[in-house]
């Protein structure tokens, strides 16, 4: 990080007490980021409007964002005592956020009555964890994210054309 900055390893020890601060700081940013794609949903729009616009908020965090994502999504497991536990809870209150999208949905019947909120989110959620490792910032992360939807919300089963 040091070399990155142009200063010497110590140098960063006068803006930063320790690793665990930097990473705490910087998955309060990650936090930070996710939830702001959130609060930016609109309320007037339907259950499953809104689960794509936060699938497309979330991904576009992801490329905007790549270090800080990595870092919230992957090294949270490094923080200790207090930090990790305030850090573990807004990944709960992000992943809760989704959950009620879902919960909405099913409750306004534009989803499955059976649908399973928690299970939902976590397909949802895992899938875009993991868009680390492959989202380039090029990509157009909103027409993915639609692609996502289609296939969560209208399912892998239905009427094809034949070629």
């Amino acid at each position: 990080m040091a070399e990155a900055l142009g200063v010497q390893k110590a140098s960063v020890y006068t803006y930063i007490t320790s690793k665990q601060e930097l990473l705490f700081e910087t998955m309060r940013d990650g936090a930070s980021a996710f939830h702001a794609g959130l609060d930016a949903i609109p309320e007037d729009v339907s259950a499953s409007e809104k689960i794509r616009l936060a699938l497309r908020a979330h991904l576009r965090t992801v490329a905007d964002q790549l270090d800080v994502a990595t870092v919230f999504t992957r090294e949270w497991r490094y923080l200790e005592g207090e930090r990790r536990e305030e850090i573990v809870r807004e990944r709960r209150r992000y992943e809760e956020r989704f959950r009620a999208l879902f919960r909405e949905g099913r409750e306004l019947g534009e989803l499955r009555t059976d649908l399973d909120d928690a299970a939902a989110a976590l397909l949802v959620l895992s899938a875009a964890n993991w868009a680390y490792t492959w989202l380039t910032p090029e990509r157009d992360s909103e027409e993915l994210a639609d692609r996502f939807v289609a296939v969560v919300l209208d399912g892998v089963r239905g009427y094809a054309t034949r070629p």
